[in-house]
């Protein structure tokens, strides 16, 4: 008799392309309606309804009721890490058109990995962070030297603030695309909520990616020492 969890359970679940597509349109951290997801995925509102139900079953999602709406999200941060670590041993997509081309060259560039900076930008801090002795990694999690804590303050992040009962300070988190590590955790969260607080980064319209504005090209170079030409 097999003892092990039953993860062919969730394979199953995330295998049907569907609901894959579901969960890739939420891996950024927002909420949205089941209008709004059939939309994306391109099926009728009960088909829609009937995979939003498979996947919260599943406790990959959790819906929000507001009001008379319901919205669905990612169940939790672990969800979302396991999704894009599957993104490192997966083939790559067939690229067909050039907009397809167009959208993986942005979300490579730059984007969200649910609440943390990824692709070549949330790589690219993460060594720059590194190589200035602001953290280094010991034991598998990333930690920040005594030089580190008063440069996060001066960026606006208090270390003393983070809140390690729910959630690891600092990982590393293996980016699909790049074949190369970057900060998730708390530190990770709170390091993207800068970018977008700064306005050195804008979300695209559609999608995971962000986009460096002029003030975070600039900010990148003074900050971090790196310099980054996103599509």
């Amino acid at each position: 008799m097999n003892v092990y969890p039953n993860f062919s359970y969730i394979a199953k679940l995330m295998a049907e392309p569907t609901r894959a597509i579901i969960l890739e349109c939420l891996m950024n951290g927002q909420a949205l309606p089941a209008s709004e997801l059939a939309y994306m995925a391109k099926v009728s509102h009960p088909t829609i309804s009937s995979h939003l139900a498979k996947l919260v079953e599943g406790n990959l999602l959790v819906m929000e009721q507001h009001g008379r709406h319901r919205y669905y999200r990612i169940a939790s941060k672990e969800v979302a890490e396991m999704i894009e670590k599957l993104g490192t041993i997966a083939p790559p997509v067939e690229i067909r058109s050039l907009r397809q081309s167009s959208q993986l060259k942005q979300i490579r560039s730059g984007r969200t990995c649910y609440d943390h900076l990824a692709g070549e930008l949330g790589v690219k801090v993460t060594e720059a962070l590194i190589d200035r002795e602001i953290v280094y990694l010991e034991d598998g999690l990333y930690a920040v030297t005594e030089k580190g804590k008063e440069w996060f303050i001066q960026f606006g992040i208090n270390i003393e603030e983070a809140n390690t009962k729910r959630r690891l300070f600092a990982k590393p988190c293996l980016d699909w695309s790049e074949r190369r590590y970057h900060i998730s955790g708390w530190l990770g969260s709170a390091i993207a909520t800068r970018f977008f607080d700064y306005g050195w980064i804008k979300k695209a319209e559609k999608g995971r990616a962000v986009h460096l504005t002029p003030k975070g090209i600039d900010a990148l170079k003074d900050h971090f020492g790196i310099t980054i030409v996103m599509e």
